[in-house]
């Protein structure tokens, strides 16, 4: 199987995160992020991730998930969810892409490894979110809410292997949000947190950015 994304994308972590989980082999293809033709070539639009199974193309991040981990009767993701954990991944999404996204315009991505690619990238999030060196201008003010929402997910999480005690879909959203996050210097992590996403990367296969957080 092949795996098509982009580094930073947290919906492409989604998808990777499960092959790490269920241990099964995959080929990771990253994509240039203007590289309109391979996406449409095989489901007809831009869009990231895709797997490639056989002759069959799957798109969206949660389906990829599914397929993955239906592939054996043993599920992993076979846990009960939290709507408290749903509701922090949901309540801090917007918080989270404001501080993200300029700064993995600036980053050494391989999506990025062409001018053209992370012009394109540049152009299409800031008609999203605005300028980004508006955004970066607010930092101080996002990273210290952030940081005042992390204590409150500290509290939620059961086990660094799970964030409910048992595997479920909340490891793989809450990882993927933790992963982005991961690129904004200056979060301070609760020590549950910090234990959590650092288990999550391991047992993904999944790196943290913290080494070229901005």
């Amino acid at each position: 199987m092949k795996l098509y994304v982009y580094d930073h994308c947290p919906f492409c972590v989604k998808a990777r995160a499960i092959f790490g989980l269920a241990n099964r082999p995959f080929e990771l293809v990253i994509m240039l992020n203007d590289d309109e033709a391979t996406p449409t070539r095989m489901i007809g639009k831009k869009m990231a991730p895709i797997l490639e199974d056989g002759e069959r193309f799957i798109p969206e991040s949660m389906d990829i998930v599914g397929h993955v981990d239906g592939m054996s009767e043993d599920r992993v993701l076979d846990g009960p969810r939290n709507p408290r954990v749903v509701e922090w991944i949901s309540g801090t999404a917007d918080m989270l892409y404001s501080l993200a996204i300029p700064r993995w315009a600036a980053s050494p991505f391989d999506e990025f490894s062409t001018p053209e690619a992370r012009a394109y990238f540049t152009r299409n999030k800031e008609a999203m979110i605005g300028d980004f060196s508006d955004r970066k201008a607010e930092s101080g003010a996002r990273v210290a809410k952030m940081n005042r929402h992390l204590p409150v997910l500290d509290a939620l999480i059961q086990s660094p292997d799970a964030v409910n005690s048992y595997i479920s879909e909340d490891d793989v959203h809450l990882f993927a949000a933790l992963r982005a996050l991961s690129i904004v210097k200056g979060i301070i992590y609760p020590p549950r947190v910090e234990d959590y996403r650092n288990r999550m990367a391991r047992r993904t296969g999944v790196q943290l950015h913290d080494q070229i957080a901005l």
